[in-house]
């Protein structure tokens, strides 16, 4: 009789803390995105892919998920000012991109103080800083392994080099005159890209010599990217490979070879390896054009996705992970997830 008594009481509780768990969930959720700026294209596919997955996620859960999101334009002042609106207005949770990497502590400061839950996303905070931004912080990061692009670019020019040394040896030295151009400096996912698409390349067997003394910040940018392109371009008409660290910068410098009439795509002109990462629609074009020759994929939709899943099992379960561990494979520091990338070549960019 005792063990049927304990066994309902059991029961009961079980049955009342369901009942408490349904009860906390609410019909509407307001969650907000800090973006370092709208004008990035990858940044773009990613806020596309939470607008849609708000929808999607809500209707799975039963509720209305409200997303509103701010520009900061690149400037980290402005994003601590719109930092300050949210705490005033006390939304449910906070998904951020920070505009400065360096700079996350001033926001986690802030949303911890409020009492607000957050987490960030795409552009890790600086290895200095990780630990405090995101761990210490009980926060989470949703990103990509920056490494795998750069791996993978290497990769992609073996296969080439592989396959046509010729094709990619214009002057026919034996090696790979190439410039890398690089995102910001201070960003880890911007030395990883650059430090391993060489790296990976040698380590295979392509023989590599960078023309300039090192990396060409551009900041992500297709502009920059021309105009620094333009001058480098000049000096050293004997390149013949460009890595760059995101697809932006990559059109920028075909942009830039154009002038000289390289990379153009139309038969009998002249042009040289031009590898990005994110694969935008503007690479898809550029690759099928013959302007571009590869580029990995980042997958903005996925990321966004996460952002959104990760945010609201937080809110509902009060943990980031559980009833995720079938999509999602938690990494070795315990607070963050990555997002694979892909390799898209001529091959297949269909």
């Amino acid at each position: 009789m005792k063990k049927i008594l304990v066994v309902m009481l059991a029961l009961v509780l079980a049955l009342s803390c369901c009942s408490f768990a349904m009860a906390e969930m609410k019909d509407e959720y307001d969650v907000r995105v800090l973006v370092w700026k709208f004008d990035d294209t990858y940044g773009s596919s990613v806020r596309q892919g939470m607008d849609k997955w708000a929808g999607l996620v809500g209707e799975e859960l039963g509720c209305k998920i409200n997303l509103q999101m701010y520009d900061a334009a690149d400037d980290m002042a402005k994003q601590i000012e719109q930092a300050n609106i949210l705490v005033s207005e006390k939304p449910d949770f906070v998904i951020i991109n920070l505009a400065e990497v360096a700079s996350g502590q001033t926001l986690v400061d802030m949303f911890k103080g409020a009492d607000i839950p957050f987490l960030f996303y795409n552009k890790p905070p600086t290895e200095e800083t990780y630990d405090s931004v995101v761990k210490d912080s009980g926060s989470f990061f949703v990103g990509t392994l920056a490494r795998e692009a750069g791996d993978m670019q290497g990769e992609i020019l073996y296969d080439l080099w592989s396959a046509d040394a010729a094709s990619i040896d214009l002057n026919g030295d034996g090696k790979i005159q190439f410039v890398e151009f690089e995102g910001e400096p201070n960003n880890a996912e911007a030395i990883a890209r650059s430090q391993y698409s060489q790296e990976t390349a040698e380590a295979l067997g392509v023989p590599m010599e960078m023309v300039v003394e090192d990396w060409v910040v551009a900041n992500w940018d297709s502009s920059q990217a021309q105009e620094k392109m333009l001058a480098t371009w000049a000096a050293h008409p004997e390149i013949e490979l460009v890595f760059a660290n995101n697809d932006d910068m990559a059109i920028g410098v075909i942009a830039a070879l154009n002038q000289s009439g390289y990379n153009t795509g139309n038969e009998g002109d002249s042009s040289i390896a031009v590898i990005g990462v994110d694969a935008t629609d503007a690479a898809y074009e550029a690759i099928r054009a013959g302007k571009m020759t590869a580029t990995v994929k980042q997958d903005g939709d996925a990321m966004g996705e996460a952002n959104i899943r990760f945010a609201m099992n937080y809110l509902i379960n009060g943990t980031w992970m559980d009833g995720l561990e079938s999509k999602y494979t938690l990494n070795e520091d315990g607070v963050s997830v990555y997002i694979p990338y892909a390799k898209i070549t001529a091959e297949n960019v269909g």
